[in-house]
């Protein structure tokens, strides 16, 4: 944990990510396709990094992109797919395949212990996880111990101290205090173990409206924070928006074409800026997403 003092963090995305080095370990909040930090991963594809190690729980199109973009060295995640109906993903699953990235799978339980550990000050934390499955095999770095006090035998997992997490919170204020909706997923304990923590929200408010609606990530933890509307988009924002199944499929059928498909859905959606990200999705699709919970008519139609 790095404490920041009080000030203003607002920044602009670009400037934001500029905090973000080539060859470092990079936390990705959020899970599945809910509240990945998808501005900032596309601003990272955008200012070209490379060599990031990335870590998360369980996560999609964020790592899926950032592995098609050669921005990813090695990752280390329970999971990479697109869970509801879209199947695997398809530019990791490639990578994977071919050995341009180096995969360490783990669990979430592995992986939340690994950062209460740096969050402690711990150098580790037992878990029983992973015994008996190979996952110990692509982690030399775990070690075997006895319990002191019965005997049984555990995986001591080191500590995990990210050197960025990237998070995005439905609203937070200039000083870095964030509100997310629950499920948290490891968005809290990322906060707490990494060096530095960058935050996207869809909305900047004043600290009473944090405050009344409950401040998650407290600021002293935040070194920077940019209001970037729909910056989860393709993935959700609850309460705001829904995750967007037509875009996500359209991005999947992409990166299974191959190397001309991704780059042909990069030009059109992420060379620029995210100003020109939101035209390119359009206005009125994006609405859309918002009215998730008019009725169950809506959602429906939203995931048809």
């Amino acid at each position: 944990m790095s404490l920041q003092p009080l000030r203003d963090k607002r920044a602009s995305l670009t400037d934001a990510i500029a905090l973000v080095g080539d060859d470092t370990i990079v936390a990705l909040g959020g899970g599945l396709c809910a509240r990945l930090p998808m501005a900032m991963v596309r601003e990272l594809v955008r200012q070209g990094r490379r060599g990031l190690h990335v870590v998360g729980s369980a996560h999609s199109i964020d790592v899926d992109m950032l592995v098609a973009a050669g921005a990813v060295r090695r990752l280390e995640e329970s999971y990479v797919g697109f869970e509801q109906d879209l199947g695997l993903a398809p530019a990791y699953r490639h990578a994977a395949e071919e050995g341009t990235i180096e995969v360490a799978e783990s669990c979430c339980a592995t992986i939340l212990a690994q950062l209460r550990a740096a969050e402690m000050g711990l150098p580790f934390l037992p878990v029983r996880g992973v015994r008996g499955s190979g996952i110990a095999g692509l982690h030399p770095e775990y070690a075997e111990i006895t319990c002191p006090f019965t005997g049984e035998t555990l995986v001591a997992v080191p500590a995990l101290r990210p050197d960025v997490a990237l998070l995005h919170a439905p609203s937070g204020d200039r000083y870095g205090n964030l509100h997310l909706e629950q499920p948290y997923v490891l968005d809290e304990r990322v906060a707490a173990a990494s060096r530095t923590v960058i935050a996207t929200v869809d909305e900047l408010v004043s600290t009473d409206a944090v405050a009344a609606s409950g401040v998650t990530i407290p600021g002293h933890l935040v070194a920077a924070v940019a209001e970037v509307p729909f910056g989860a988009h393709p993935a959700s924002c609850y309460p705001r928006y829904a995750y967007d199944r037509s875009h996500l499929r359209e991005y999947v059928s992409a990166a299974r074409s191959g190397p001309a498909g991704l780059d042909k859905y990069l030009a059109s959606y992420v060379d620029g800026d995210e100003e020109s990200y939101r035209a390119a999705v359009g206005p009125g699709r994006l609405a859309a997403l918002t009215t998730w919970s008019e009725s169950t008519a809506a959602w429906q139609e939203l995931f048809a």
